[in-house]
């Protein structure tokens, strides 16, 4: 089989190496260059910053994802000498307004989130500011150092000869013969397989229109900065009033992040790094005197429920979509290209595929 994909972020090459390693023939495009995109900008925590507050369709890619990114890294390393840093550092939410729902959600679903009394969490993360009344923790959760698991993704790619990487090949529609999607045109020309996957982000909507299908994944902006501080300022993950500190293994720490609906502008602005300076120091008060060593801004693909939509296009034959994750691409990844793989495979799925099948969702005929 010959399978194009369209969008080279976390999603489209994860795909990729999932279907080669299936001994499938794979060229990967991408407008820009492979993984410079929201899977670059993201802060890589593996969970959704409130699972409780999500459907079960994205609860279930989430937990399948959680279990399966150690093996990952694990594998990349030793592949690419390139480690994605899974680092398990666990992380506290602080004042929750709707703590009793979290619990009644760890209950139900078997996840290890519990309150934890502030005394004690002021002792495992010195560094926290005072004032916080309660908090929940979730020992287990890690964060992946998204740049170099991208950089790992890339590398692994390369290495395969059933995979092709075409970088700074815009795609500006889809060749179709009857009823059946063909291939893609490209600024290098146009291109065929036997089958084309849509994992293009921020983009994906865009591309949908130029067959007539108004699909509901819009760009969503978020801006986000970096300090550097000493290895061990900050043991562990934290997040209050929609903000969170994410620390690295090196002592960098991610503050992030906003919620712009400003198309496709990717421009950081002065706003934004004045409102999550101010998050910072009320999270952490000594990243006061700490200096930003980088601000940048990503397009997340934000869709209704924050469900992506994975499966074959009725009425396209040969297009798949892998598109939609919104704020938990890098968490969802894992899980939505398994699915896809185990699909375009003939495969048993590793999650029943209706919730995020592309014709109930868009209202087409099967």
């Amino acid at each position: 089989m010959r399978v194009l994909s369209v969008g080279g972020g976390v999603v489209g090459m994860l795909g990729a190496y999932l279907l080669a390693r299936h001994n499938v023939n794979v060229a990967l495009l991408d407008r820009f260059q492979a993984g410079e995109e929201s899977s670059w900008a993201g802060g890589g925590i593996v969970s959704p910053l409130y699972p409780w507050r999500y459907s079960s369709a994205v609860t279930a890619l989430a937990h399948w994802s959680q279990d399966f990114y150690p093996r990952l890294a694990e594998q990349l390393l030793a592949q690419t000498q390139i480690d994605p840093e899974v680092h398990v550092t666990g992380l506290y939410w602080l004042d929750l307004d709707d703590e009793a729902d979290a619990l009644a959600w760890a209950l139900r679903e078997g996840r290890p989130l519990r309150s934890v009394d502030m005394s004690a969490v002021q002792r495992a993360v010195p560094a926290l500011a005072e004032g916080f009344g309660r908090a929940v923790q979730m020992a287990d959760v890690a964060n992946v150092r998204n740049p170099r698991l991208v950089k790992a993704l890339r590398a692994a790619l390369e290495q395969m000869p059933n995979v092709t990487l075409h970088e700074h090949c815009a795609v500006s529609g889809f060749i179709r013969e009857g009823g059946r999607v063909t291939g893609v045109r490209t600024a290098l020309g146009d291109m065929h397989a036997d089958q084309v996957v849509l994992a293009a982000g921020a983009w994906s909507g865009e591309l949908m229109k130029t067959l007539g299908i108004e699909l509901p994944v819009v760009p969503v902006k978020g801006q986000m900065i970096l300090y550097k501080c000493a290895e061990d300022f900050l043991p562990a993950m934290v997040l209050a009033k929609g903000r969170y500190a994410i620390p690295r293994r090196d002592g960098h720490i991610l503050i992030g992040s906003t919620l712009e609906h400003a198309g496709f502008d990717k421009t950081p602005t002065d706003e934004a790094l004045a409102s999550l300076k101010a998050s910072a120091v009320e999270l952490l008060p000594a990243l006061a005197d700490a200096e930003v060593v980088g601000h940048w801004a990503g397009l997340r693909p934000g869709s209704p429920e924050g469900i992506p939509f994975i499966g074959p296009l009725p009425g396209h034959e040969g297009l798949w979509l892998n598109c939609g994750h919104y704020r938990n691409g890098l968490v969802l990844a894992p899980a939505s290209c398994q699915l896809l793989t185990d699909l375009m495979l003939g495969r048993e799925p590793i999650v029943d595929p209706t919730p995020y099948a592309p014709a109930g969702r868009l209202g087409l005929a099967v």
